[in-house]
């Protein structure tokens, strides 16, 4: 669909981009000659991502272990990529989601999710924003969202939230930072299943009721993903700027939220479903301390 070379010389960073959505983004960017930097929590993750893509598209894939939480810690992490040249795109990608009835959440969960979508999302762009202001560069920024900052969705109410916030974050800043040649865009995708969201959205294994609920009648493809990202990380086409673009089928204008049909479970459903989430939860624990 591009150019092989179309990102040659651009150097991009995808936080959480060992895994899921990110490390697919990555893998587009890297097979169009981008110089790749990734970071996450779990560094035997990311090490094993950067030589799988290095190998495969002969270029640099830089990677680094990152709460994105801690606002030094983003701070310092990014400075330490300036130092060797700027970047010239960014996706925010690293995020935490799980389903679960809003009157069962504890204050420490829904700090769990905000803390990272919502803060360390600003943590990230800040530092990066202000140094490409600084320096006088070219910039684009990707959040990647979803449609529930149009229609909201009951039992993601903390993703929901922040994601929303994100949002208006993404107009504010293509007002504040169009006038520096900074664009900045959001991807709201629809059903993508990737492991380790999958695990905790849709922990009983089933895409049926986002086959009924898609007009397309089935969830996206990946290759369909990265050439979005790619193409909003590209030159060419940078008028466009303030913008969050659903790629979900349609799903979102059926009505509803994406977990609205969750309504209909049980307290036992419930119970089976938060032990499936804390299972995998305890597995990425666990990953991390390798």
């Amino acid at each position: 669909m591009f150019k092989e070379d179309l990102l040659k010389g651009k150097r991009i960073l995808v936080t959480g981009g060992g895994t899921g959505l990110g490390k697919e983004m990555a893998s587009h960017f890297a097979s169009h000659g981008a110089e790749i930097f990734i970071c996450g929590r779990r560094e035997n993750v990311l090490e094993e991502t950067a030589h799988e893509l290095e190998k495969k598209y002969k270029t640099k894939v830089h990677y680094s272990t990152l709460d994105i939480r801690d606002s030094k810690d983003v701070d310092s992490y990014i400075q330490t990529i300036f130092d060797t040249g700027p970047l010239d795109g960014l996706v925010n990608n690293a995020a935490g989601n799980f389903i679960s009835p809003t009157k069962d959440l504890s204050p420490k969960g829904f700090d769990a999710i905000s803390n990272i979508v919502f803060h360390g999302t600003f943590y990230v762009t800040h530092a990066v924003g202000k140094r490409w202001i600084e320096a006088d560069h070219k910039g684009s920024i990707i959040s990647i969202l979803a449609t529930w900052v149009w229609t909201g969705s009951p039992f993601v109410v903390p993703s929901a939230m922040s994601k929303t916030g994100l949002h208006a974050m993404t107009q504010s800043l293509a007002a504040e930072w169009g006038p520096y040649n900074i664009k900045v865009n959001a991807i709201a995708p629809g059903p993508f299943p990737t492991k380790g969201a999958w695990d905790r959205l849709n922990p009983n294994g089933s895409d049926d009721k986002n086959l009924e609920s898609t007009p397309l009648g089935r969830v996206g493809e990946m290759s369909e993903l990265q050439n979005l990202a790619t193409f909003l990380m590209a030159d060419g086409c940078d008028y466009l700027t303030g913008q969050t673009i659903a790629i979900d089928g349609a799903q979102y204008l059926t009505g509803g939220g994406t977990f609205s049909g969750l309504g209909k479970l049980s307290d036992d459903d419930w119970d089976q479903i938060r032990s499936m989430i804390k299972s995998a939860n305890n597995k990425d624990k666990a990953d991390r301390k390798v």
